[in-house]
């Protein structure tokens, strides 16, 4: 393909990898870099690059907007960023070794097991609109990680708080880890960890995602920045159509229901991890 065409089928591909992304508290990245590994043929280090940066322009385009709507929790996400940037930064420096040592591969493997376990505990818990029966811990309670939300969806005001911070703490930890060595954004686990162990409602655990997402990038970014796996011609054009994707669906995101956000990406995450485990093992 020429030059042209190559540009615009990477802002499209980041326009649907920024509307999902914002919708699901993913960021974008879970989508850019099994399309660019796939479809682009692009190196593991470059696409893991140009997957950190759309996950930047997610987090930058949504977060103001959830905000504003009332769905991110600060207190929640900057108690956990302690967490996920220090995994972050292990993370990608155990990439820029795996790389050097020709084990992309396993990487491959490794994302598409990690995207079916994700799917699988999504799964369990696919008709659940709001949390039930919570109770916080005694670190919770101490903290105040609780909140409220207008839901335009249920008409009403929506009360939560934090539930298991004890465990939530380690997986948030995992998800800066899988942030810096895949380029996701480690968003599968933050909203696994927000929504199953904090037992948060979904939107707020989406835009809180959202919100954490660009403080990991960011500490994952500049390690693969330094290493030269940040290529422009790449990460530029996906940035851009992620960051037009991600504001149109925090337009969408405060009208649906809690259990059509969660459903939103499952799809996606069922056939994207099917492709990479097949890349990672050398099949087409």
């Amino acid at each position: 393909m020429d030059l042209l065409e190559f540009l615009l089928l990477l802002m499209l591909t980041g326009g649907a990898a920024g509307l999902v992304g914002s919708l699901t508290g993913l960021g974008g990245g879970i989508v850019v870099l099994p399309v660019l590994l796939i479809f682009f043929a692009e190196p593991f280090p470059i696409a893991a690059g140009a997957s950190l940066l759309t996950i930047l322009a997610t987090s930058s385009t949504t977060g103001a907007a959830y905000v504003r709507d009332r769905l991110t929790d600060l207190r929640i996400g900057m108690f956990f960023e302690s967490a996920t940037v220090s995994g972050a930064l292990i993370g990608a420096v155990t990439t820029v070794f795996l790389v050097h040592a020709d084990l992309s591969p396993a990487l491959l493997v490794a994302l598409g097991v990690i995207l079916i376990g994700i799917l699988l505990a999504s799964l369990s818990r696919r008709g659940e609109d709001l949390p039930e029966g919570v109770h916080p811990d005694a670190r919770s309670k101490r903290l105040g990680l609780d909140g409220e939300y207008f839901d335009p969806a249920l008409g009403r005001s929506v009360p939560y708080e934090a539930e298991d911070t004890r465990r939530a703490f380690p997986v948030m930890f995992g998800a800066g880890l899988v942030a810096g060595m895949f380029g996701i954004g480690g968003g599968v686990f933050k909203v696994l960890a927000l929504e199953r162990y904090l037992r948060l409602p979904m939107k707020v655990a989406t835009a809180t995602s959202n919100f954490m997402i660009g403080v990991t990038a960011a500490a994952g970014a500049g390690v693969l920045f330094a290493a030269g796996f940040v290529s422009p011609l790449v990460a530029g054009p996906a940035a851009i159509g992620t960051a037009v994707g991600a504001f149109g669906g925090s337009r969408l995101l405060p009208g649906l229901r809690n259990r059509t956000v969660r459903l939103v990406f499952l799809p996606v995450i069922a056939v994207l991890a099917i492709e990479t485990i097949l890349r990672g093992v050398g099949l087409p």
